[in-house]
């Protein structure tokens, strides 16, 4: 297994940070695959999977390339450089045009583990890897930005919340499945067998939410480290948000009737912040009123709390007209 070794005056000063490419090469991790994990990476893949696909059709190279660049169990370093505190999008894929062709070759034989094929033995591969990391952004994360935005921010208040009342090892053990805090300053990052890796004291280490349900990590020379991991809330479409009824809302009040039209669908609190836009205080309150009034109910899912209608809670929306549907599968929580 991966495992890191960190210092504790490292992990003290370590950061939850908000990074556009690594939610952008997540979401060509996404589209690689081709499968959702829940409804909204379901309907996002509907809308951009075809033009994605069509793209590489028509420059096979580039498919080859973004194969090799992913790899089996290891991403090529150059393809996927680790961001920095405050850095955008364009900054940070920068430093993938900048690679030279010997570095970006011998980081896919890396990923590959073995000989390049015959069709990326050539020199532009930075560019083509530009290229399309910024064909995605543009086309399939700018669009949806601020509302992802808003997503990783609750999952960094919540996972910062956690760290005050677990300590850091409940943190870790919370990013994914296979990452946890061992004990003995050491931390299991994944479950490839690769050597242990000594971080630095005085190294920068960062913790970065994405919306794809994927993780990895990365890291720049000894300076810098990053995990990548799948945040807590999901996308919840907004074609998949039913409008609140004039009704409902004068009887209960718009904001928290939004809430009860949204738990249609289980969700968390961290969910609800990021898809309603309102503050946590004000989602805990509309919660309170709606448990008081017995009109939704809370379950638990591995570490996390899902919010969901009672039976009541529906005949009270199907009663003011909007109606229930088909309901969504439970998301897949972290």
């Amino acid at each position: 297994m991966g495992l890191w070794q960190i210092g504790t005056d490292t992990l003290v000063r370590s950061r939850f940070v908000l990074s556009p490419f690594a939610e952008t090469f997540a979401s060509l991790k996404l589209l690689h695959v081709g499968t959702g994990a829940h409804p909204g990476e379901a309907a996002w893949l509907g809308a951009h999977l075809p033009g994605y696909r069509a793209r590489l059709a028509a420059d096979p190279v580039t498919a080859l390339l973004v194969r090799a660049g992913l790899g089996t169990s290891w991403i090529a370093d150059f393809f996927c450089p680790t961001s920095c505190v405050g850095e955008g999008f364009e900054e940070t894929v920068t430093r993938v045009r900048a690679a030279g062709a010997g570095r970006a070759r011998a980081d896919l034989r890396v990923s590959l583990r073995g000989p390049l094929p015959a069709g990326l033995e050539r020199d532009d591969l930075p560019e083509r890897a530009t290229a399309l990391l910024t064909y995605v952004w543009e086309e399939t994360v700018r669009p949806y930005w601020e509302r992802r935005r808003r997503v990783l921010e609750a999952d960094m208040v919540a996972r910062t919340a956690r760290v005050s009342q677990g300590g850091w090892a409940a943190v870790l053990d919370s990013l994914t499945p296979w990452m946890r805090w061992i004990g003995e300053s050491r931390f299991q990052v994944n479950q490839h067998a690769y050597p242990p890796r000594e971080i630095a004291a005085g190294a920068e280490l960062l913790f970065m939410p994405v919306t794809p349900r994927t993780s990895w990590v990365s890291w720049e020379g000894r300076e810098r480290y990053a995990v990548v991991y799948p945040c807590l809330g999901v996308l919840a479409e907004d074609h998949d948000r039913r409008p609140v009824p004039a009704g409902l809302g004068a009887l209960i009040g718009t904001a928290r009737a939004g809430v009860l039209v949204l738990l249609g669908t289980p969700l968390s609190t961290t969910q609800l912040v990021a898809v309603t836009g309102q503050g946590l205080g004000s989602v805990g309150r509309h919660l309170r009123v709606l448990l008081d009034a017995g009109l939704v109910e809370r379950r638990r899912a591995g570490r996390s709390v899902l919010y969901m209608r009672t039976a009541a809670g529906e005949v009270l929306v199907e009663a003011s007209g909007a109606g229930t549907g088909d309901r969504e599968p439970e998301p897949e929580m972290g």
